[in-house]
């Protein structure tokens, strides 16, 4: 899978409705191959308490609300829901959108929300690994028309489950994000038809070697696997004029910029640089890109991402 391929994700902090829509809209017209965002109860940068939509009722906006783009979460919280639920979910919004819906899942992470819902965080980051992998084995068999019962010793209580009507899609992919070695890189082997990931080249092409390996040992064929990298990008004229933009969205989010000083996630610049530093995540085999947008949605950096840098990426 070499094909180059942009995805804009909307953080869904700090927004309303209208202007989340909206943004995602114009990113389905500029031509982004896909549209995300969060799974999230409580804002994850800065003050935590500022308004943020659902994840799973705004994708089914954003699959009526939207016609060419794939739609998902980056990634949903395996810990919040009932996985059969989330099956049976995902195929209705694969309906109401056509057929462009992939499903994303992950371990989750931010205890205060789970705290604060009463949703139960387990014991550690170990155990919800655990139940990410037994939830994406069911789910996988639900997907395709399987029945499912768990065993005696799962986690899950399903019993003769199987899920009418089933997706729209003829294999409706599922992504998983993370890239600890041992759990969810196995996991991502195992299920996963997209794997988002986060890291310089370096780091990536290392977990990509674990990953390989873990193809090998389940049998998979490692090039099934999409490989896409997650990055917050601001691009001005100016690497300066970049820098103030990202300001402004910080502020807007109530995140102060010393919150994100060590975040090697956020990449600000041109349009040059932004497309040499994408240059280097190509050479070691992510072609898709995975770009956060922060609320109230940066409209310049979302056409020179299309006009601009997607053209001098696949020309390079």
């Amino acid at each position: 899978m070499t094909d180059l391929k942009f995805g804009a994700v909307l953080w869904s902090q700090a927004t309303d409705w209208s202007g989340f829509l909206s943004a995602a809209q114009r990113a389905d017209d500029l031509g982004f191959d896909s549209i995300w965002t969060w799974d999230h109860l409580y804002a994850i940068f800065g003050e935590p308490h500022q308004p943020i939509v659902e994840g799973y009722t705004a994708l089914a906006g954003l699959a009526l609300g939207t016609t060419r783009a794939d739609i998902g979460l980056l990634v949903g919280a395996n810990t919040f829901r009932n996985p059969a639920l989330v099956a049976k979910s995902v195929i209705t919004i694969d309906h109401m959108s056509g057929g462009r819906v992939v499903l994303g899942l992950g371990g989750a992470w931010f205890e205060l929300e789970h705290t604060a819902f009463g949703i139960d965080f387990g014991s550690g980051f170990g155990q919800r690994l655990d139940w990410l992998d037994e939830a994406t084995a069911a789910i996988r068999d639900l997907l395709d028309g399987r029945s499912v019962t768990s065993g005696d010793d799962a986690t899950y209580e399903f019993r003769d489950l199987v899920l009418t009507p089933g997706p729209s899609q003829d294999h409706l992919p599922i992504m998983i994000g993370g890239s600890g070695e041992k759990k969810t890189l196995r996991t991502v082997a195992r299920f996963a038809d997209q794997w988002n990931a986060f890291g310089t080249p370096e780091t990536l092409a290392h977990k990509d070697g674990v990953l390989r390996a873990h193809c090998a040992d389940v049998g998979r064929d490692e090039s099934e696997i999409e490989r896409t990298v997650g990055a917050k990008i601001v691009i001005r004229d100016s690497e300066e004029q970049a820098k103030r933009a990202l300001e402004d969205l910080m502020e807007h989010n109530q995140t102060p910029m010393t919150n994100i000083a060590d975040d090697h996630t956020f990449w600000i610049g041109t349009a040059e640089q932004i497309a040499e530093k994408m240059v280097g995540y190509r050479q070691v085999g992510f072609h898709t890109f995975l770009v956060e947008m922060p609320a109230p949605y940066d409209q310049e950096t979302m056409e020179a991402l299309i006009e601009q840098v997607k053209p001098a990426v696949a020309a390079s």
